[in-house]
């Protein structure tokens, strides 16, 4: 394949364009990135593209011949591959089985799974991702999210006609155009980069990869070419090399948006709210802490390191074994219905399959939590009410109350996250990546709701492995290694690459420890 062109991509929804008239020309051997904030359009266009719905207009052209693209199976004859952003794997089978999933296994006499074939195939795929440390004989469900993207990955990289010889797509035959929906966002920077050496051998075998990413350092740095989604509509389309991410933020949004992060919008409050001491939990140890009123707690390390227990301590999901802590003066919780009576509210990592009930509508959705506060009886006429003063706090674009969450994009089911979570009017907020798939719009917008909340004496507590997001919003930052306490800095004048260091260093800086109990 040379070029590949999609033409007049239109789609419409109950007479309301998500895409109009879009023409993207992909060419071999070039990463093409694909940007707009969230309901721009791009999750439409990867659709089309995959045949996973029906556009109302496309035109497919191939090195001069046309394809038809009217179901996912013309998708995959016609040789695109698709590795999205959300981790739909199966947790109860194995990493082979994941990755050769919906494939005809090898079988011996024609009958019998071949297993062996089976884990050789896999362990080819992530060997030549570079993750030959993952084994293919564990169950999915056991390993970290990082993991887990690296397995679709390797899945993408499996071709059908090698499956006899244990093969893996390397010439870029078997599939001519890789499209990537956010595959570093549940990655870590080394996985990152494992990734992005397996798309330059791909590139270099001359297949052709549509990039979507909200990261726009890595988007600058690995593509070839972009184009840029506003409101359904092709706003630009060219070489990286002609623009810069002042520009592609400005044509993203319609609007000027510096890449930096509100500032705060009143002190730190004396009260202590929190107060750690001496806590080990099964897999944390020695916490040591106190947080006043308004404080934003960031929370870093490297991957698996602690960061989610640390705020499912304060959950009632990981119960403290030895020392003491107290919020407001009190224990904490017990559990999670406890935590949210008591003005706790949490942001889980994986907004999809641990935050969200897709199926049902924005209005459940966000009020599963309060429902409490209208007594006994249903209360519809309030919870809608409730909803609609919530939606436009956070900027939630939506249709009604009722709109499933399913039809929603992945920014926008955030902000639902984020609805439910200030409802209760939280004096303990817990974002674990509460920006993870955000574009630079929405990520302003959750920036700003987090300052108001501080402002308002919310304690927040959040985890990121974006440091740029973890210096620019918080007030300190615990370092945590193998789930024991190592730092507690403070990050005025402290750079990136000296908390990237930290994270690394297991010897614990007393100097700095020390800053616990202030």
């Amino acid at each position: 394949m040379q070029s590949l062109t999609f033409s007049d991509m239109s789609k419409a929804y109950g007479g309301v364009p998500a895409l109009q008239g879009v023409t993207l020309t992909l060419e071999k051997h070039r990463i093409h990135a694909l940007m707009g904030e969230n309901g721009a359009g791009k999750s439409t266009l990867i659709k089309i593209i995959a045949g996973v719905i029906a556009a109302d207009s496309v035109s497919v052209n191939k090195d001069g011949k046309q394809l038809p693209l009217s179901n996912a199976q013309d998708a995959y004859n016609a040789g695109f591959r698709f590795i999205h952003q959300e981790l739909n794997v199966v947790p109860q089978i194995s990493v082979a089985e994941n990755i050769l999933i919906g494939r005809n296994y090898p079988r011996r006499f024609g009958v019998a799974i071949n297993w062996r074939s089976v884990h050789r195939i896999a362990q080819a795929a992530l060997d030549f991702l570079g993750a030959s440390h993952i084994n293919v004989q564990t169950l999915v469900g056991s390993l970290p999210a990082g993991d887990k993207m690296l397995i679709k990955i390797a899945a993408a990289l499996v071709a059908d006609g090698a499956l006899a010889e244990g093969g893996i797509a390397e010439s870029g035959v078997d599939a001519d155009l890789y499209v990537l929906d956010e595959p570093t966002a549940a990655l870590t920077d080394a996985e990152s980069e494992m990734l992005f050496k397996v798309l330059q051998r791909l590139k270099d075998k001359g297949a052709a990869i549509l990039y979507v990413s909200h990261r726009l350092d890595e988007v600058v740095r690995i593509s070839d070419d972009i184009t840029i989604l506003r409101d359904g509509k092709k706003v630009s389309s060219g070489e990286i090399a002609s623009t810069n991410k002042e520009k592609i933020i400005k044509e993203m949004t319609g609007r000027g948006v510096a890449d930096t992060y509100p500032s705060r919008m009143s002190d730190i409050g004396e009260k202590t709210v929190v107060n750690v001491s001496n806590v080990s939990t099964k897999n944390l140890s020695q916490l040591n802490f106190k947080l006043r009123e308004g404080e934003i707690l960031g929370v870093s390390g490297l991957a698996e390191s602690g960061q989610t227990a640390l705020l499912q301590l304060f959950m009632g999901m990981n119960p403290i074994l030895t020392g003491s802590a107290s919020f407001n003066g009190n224990d904490l919780p017990k559990n999670t219905s406890q935590a949210w009576a008591n003005n706790v509210a949490y942001i889980p990592r994986e907004r999809r399959s641990e935050s969200l009930m897709l199926n049902m509508p924005v209005r459940s959705n966000i009020m599963l939590p309060h429902l409490g506060q209208y007594g006994l009886k249903s209360d519809k006429r309030g919870e809608t009410e409730q909803t609609n003063l919530l939606a436009e706090k956070v900027k939630l674009k939506f249709d009604s109350p009722e709109q499933p969450v399913a039809q929603l994009s992945g920014g926008n089911q955030q902000k639902v996250v984020f609805a439910r979570a200030i409802c209760g009017n939280p004096r303990l907020l817990l974002l674990d990546e509460p920006t993870r798939g955000v574009d630079v719009g929405a990520k302003y917008d959750i920036y700003m709701l987090v300052r108001e909340l501080s402002a308002q004496g919310c304690v927040v507590v959040l985890t990121s492995t974006d440091l740029p997001e973890v210096l620019g919003m918080c007030d300190r930052i615990l370092v945590l290694h193998d789930g024991r306490q190592e730092h507690l800095l403070e990050t005025t004048e402290l750079s990136g690459a000296e908390l990237l260091s930290y994270c690394y260093s297991e010897k614990t800086d007393s100097s700095v420890t020390q800053q616990a109990n202030l």
